[in-house]
């Protein structure tokens, strides 16, 4: 039996590795996978079609594609994933377990990085205690919740950086953010092209800024310098 959620995927330029992840999405018995795009100008779009999601069209910037993603989902339940992240083998069971609990209004994985570096595994112990203990999952966590629950809130804010980070608080304040027992794997490729010293240091530099109330877009550019174009990538990783 299908269960009744809508993953939403924000895409711009993923032609290299949306086909895997749309492959691994076939066998789930999910209602429909919304994938928007933000002015790509590769395959992404056909690739997307290819395997029979429902393509949207939005203005750039994951806030904006997130939010047009659910305006045009149908499932009950939303799951917001990241194209370089694949999730586990019968997630759509676990995703309407935990959001049959009570007090729970929405939920995460735990995060695994696609590298047997030594490095990646302190990442993900960090953001594991940030989940579980301060309830704040990232985007790259494919975050969940009932469809009610995310209009409630409004969406995710209009804002090239942070949107995960910010909608996050805003649901813990409603209950209980459940992180899943199993994980989802996310891909390396930001730190491998960046460096991972120099990427997690700028990554706490972004989010210090914003709690000290920093704007959303010079916290962009801080992340992306002057090429905002790269506003579906993680803005924000550990």
């Amino acid at each position: 039996m299908d269960v009744d959620l809508s993953i939403v995927i924000p895409v711009r330029n993923e032609s290299r590795v949306l086909a895997e992840t749309l492959e691994r999405l076939t066998k789930a018995s999910i209602r429909e996978i919304v994938v928007v795009d933000g002015d790509s100008n590769d395959d992404t779009v056909a690739i997307a079609q290819s395997y029979g999601a429902e393509v949207v069209f939005s203005e750039l910037g994951r806030g904006n594609q997130l939010n047009a993603g659910a305006t045009a989902a149908s499932g009950a339940s939303l799951l917001f994933l990241h194209a370089d992240t694949h999730l586990p083998s019968g997630f759509e069971y676990e995703v309407e377990g935990i959001l049959r609990r009570s007090r729970v209004v929405a939920g995460a994985f735990h995060l695994r990085i696609d590298s047997a570096k030594w490095a990646y595994r302190l990442i993900e112990k960090v953001v594991d205690f940030r989940s579980r203990w301060l309830q704040l999952p990232y985007g790259d966590q494919a975050i969940f919740m009932r469809a009610g629950t995310f209009h409630q809130l409004g969406g995710f804010p209009a804002w090239p950086v942070m949107e995960d980070f910010e909608f996050a608080r805003r649901l813990r304040a409603l209950g209980n953010i459940h992180i899943a027992q199993s994980s989802v794997v996310t891909s390396c490729r930001r730190w491998e092209s960046e460096g991972i010293l120099r990427t997690t240091l700028r990554n706490q530099a972004i989010i210090a800024g914003y709690w000290l109330g920093v704007s959303p877009a010079r916290l962009a550019r801080w992340r992306y310098g002057d090429d905002l174009q790269d506003t579906t990538s993680v803005a924000a990783r550990v």
